[in-house]
């Protein structure tokens, strides 16, 4: 398999930073101020790894369309970003992975739930932004994970068939759509256990040891 045909595709939250404890208080703030209180056992059903217009639909119980969307994703959206712009780290290893993919001659993308604007606060501050050749958030698609379209349109920029792909993702619905768009899939176990994903190839608590051979290993087994 040529190098330049071999692609790795990463999920954001809870893949690249653990973010989902500070999406959850910035949801806190955020639904307080509307006299809500969603326990984080509910959190962990309706908000982690799904899109903003799901959560504001399932929390507020009606649809939120339009101008009055996109308001209330750039509070939200707002209140993560002052959380997190002073705390934001990789996961575990995340970094030094990411160049021994590069060194080995992997292409390499981005492809998020969230919107644009919190994954280039985060590619600044963590400086990996450089390194991918696709980056793809919520605006860039009109249907999210568990869809595959995301990860078919990664694939398409990379240049890269999607049963070369393998996606890092941390979520039910990014594995399902990972799965649906026939690639490879890495779980990340930072917000969900084994049991409460689909079936991946592999899974991870982190990158700490993980090797690029490891991952080479999963583009020649069977989907």
């Amino acid at each position: 398999m040529s190098q330049k045909t071999k692609a790795v595709i990463f999920d954001m939250d809870g893949v690249i930073c653990h973010t989902n404890p500070y999406h959850s208080e910035a949801f806190r703030i955020f639904f307080g101020k509307r006299g809500l209180s969603p326990t984080e056992k509910e959190f962990a059903q309706h908000m982690y790894g799904k899109s903003n217009k799901y959560i504001f639909s399932h929390f507020l119980g009606r649809d939120v369309v339009g101008e009055e969307f996109v308001a209330l994703e750039a509070e939200k959206e707002g209140l993560f970003r002052e959380i997190y712009a002073d705390v934001a780290e990789p996961i575990n290893g995340f970094l030094s992975f990411l160049d021994s993919l590069k060194a080995s001659g992997f292409r390499t993308g981005v492809a998020t739930s969230a919107p644009f604007a919190n994954l280039d606060m985060i590619m600044g501050k963590l400086g990996f932004g450089s390194d991918m050749e696709s980056v793809l958030a919520s605006e860039n698609v009109t249907r999210h994970k568990p869809d595959p379209e995301v990860y078919l349109t990664s694939a398409s920029n990379l240049g890269v068939k999607p049963d070369n792909c393998v996606v890092f993702e941390d979520s039910f619905s990014g594995v399902s759509a990972a799965l649906n768009a026939g690639m490879k899939v890495v779980g990340v176990l930072s917000s969900h256990t084994q049991k409460e994903l689909p079936p991946c190839h592999l899974y991870i608590e982190d990158y700490a040891g993980l090797s690029v051979e490891a991952i080479e290993g999963l583009l020649y087994q069977k989907v």
